[in-house]
């Protein structure tokens, strides 16, 4: 076994300190500029602060299922990106302490919070026995007790896996993820139901859920191929990662680009042939208005320019062609969060305010610097993965030279 592979992740590659350093600069100047902008304006920064949150957020849970999903399926294209896998999950309870400003400001944001517009809708009045402010908070703390829960104790049996290498442990792992999978994907359809479905109280789609479930997936995927990239062009992961490793991940990227065209669409037909004004006036809105520039960029952008360059066994074996694939795809994530929250907040036409671009940057670099904190402190690989040795032994006995090409 290679030497290197055995150490934390922070001695083997020794780069991660200095962008853990740059990444922490500038989430500190992003915070300052954020809360002035905030101090003018604290509607807006909610909303920008919303959008940002549930994107991080995305990325977050979307690794914690994903590594779930990886657990119970086996499979070499999750040993490689096992270690990103759990870094990004055991930043949950940072991401637990940033809900407070949504907490805080709801009443700002969510217009079932205000009792004198529920004494005047009907509607309203019908919903309140669950839109209302404690049972609201109470639904918040159900949420991150059960995923920060998943997350520690998968990552606790997963460094005990790395001491002793003890077989039970994986079991163990797998009976959690069994369960996990099925906790997640309860608690994050509510969850959207709340923080998101809500701004609207007066509209409800059933898919809703699924359809911001499938969106984390996809942010995580494109999170982790960078993360992955990133570090196969450092030793000792450049002798290791191999191309087929991406092109498996590329699959699975593609796989949930269709995911998430087929539950978008799906939400979109349902609602439009239903014809029934309460649900198809959230769509009028984006529809008929400045909006629809931004439904357009989604549907180009978000589903068929990607679908269209993953189809390329090229492109998928290519790090640095992949990489930008990505990069394109948390970007228009972040688009899609914008079109599902800003009309909200801009009943006269679209507008975009600099905190929309400050804020998820800021949380982004934030988030970042904790990431790869938790990174830094394990070692670079499973090497007690069940998995291990089908997907990297052979690599690693042959000692496979680095590639060149990225």
């Amino acid at each position: 076994m290679t030497p290197s592979l055995t150490q934390t992740a922070d001695v083997a590659i020794p780069e991660l300190k200095g962008l853990q350093d740059r990444l922490l600069l500038v989430g500190a100047v992003g915070a300052v500029l954020s809360l002035a902008g905030g101090f003018f304006n604290t509607t807006q920064f909610l909303q920008s602060y919303l959008m940002a949150y549930m994107l991080w957020l995305g990325v977050t849970l979307g690794c914690l299922a994903l590594g779930m999903v990886h657990q119970l399926s086996g499979g070499a294209w999750g040993v490689v990106i096992r270690r990103p896998i759990g870094a990004a999950s055991r930043v949950l309870p940072l991401m637990t302490v940033l809900f407070l400003p949504i907490a805080l400001g709801m009443n700002r944001m969510y217009p079932w919070t205000d009792a004198a517009l529920v004494a005047r809708d009907e509607a309203l009045q019908h919903k309140q026995l669950y839109l209302n402010t404690p049972f609201f908070l109470i639904r918040a703390a159900i949420y991150f007790l059960a995923w920060n829960a998943l997350s520690y104790f998968l990552n606790a049996w997963s460094l005990e896996q790395d001491r002793t290498g003890n077989p039970r442990l994986a079991r163990r792992m797998q009976m959690l993820s069994a369960g996990g999978l099925l906790a997640y994907g309860f608690t994050i359809t509510f969850a959207s139901f709340d923080w998101l479905m809500s701004l609207e109280p007066h509209w409800f789609s059933t898919i809703y859920g699924v359809l911001i479930l499938g969106g984390q997936g996809l942010s995580a995927l494109a999170f982790l191929i960078i993360v992955l990239a990133w570090l196969s062009r450092r030793p000792p992961l450049d002798r290791i990662v191999a191309p087929s490793h991406f092109h498996d991940l590329g699959n699975l990227l593609l796989a949930f680009v269709m995911l998430w065209a087929y539950f978008s669409f799906s939400q979109y037909l349902i609602i439009w042939s239903g014809n029934l004004p309460v649900e198809i006036a959230w769509y009028l809105h984006r529809l008929q208005t400045g909006w629809r520039p931004v439904a357009v960029a989604l549907i180009v952008f978000h589903f068929m320019a990607p679908f269209v360059v993953l189809l390329s066994r090229n492109v998928k074996r290519q790090p640095q062609m992949l990489v930008r694939v990505a990069i394109g795809i948390l970007i228009v994530r972040l688009v899609e969060l914008f079109w599902l929250i800003a009309p909200e907040f801009r009943q006269n036409g679209i507008g975009v305010s600099w905190l929309d671009l400050v804020v998820p940057l800021t949380f982004g670099a934030i988030w970042g610097a904790c990431f790869i904190y938790q990174l830094r402190g394990r070692a670079i690989l499973p090497l007690h993965d069940p998995e291990f040795d089908e997907a990297l032994g052979d690599i690693i006995e042959r000692g496979a030279p680095p590639r060149t090409a990225h």
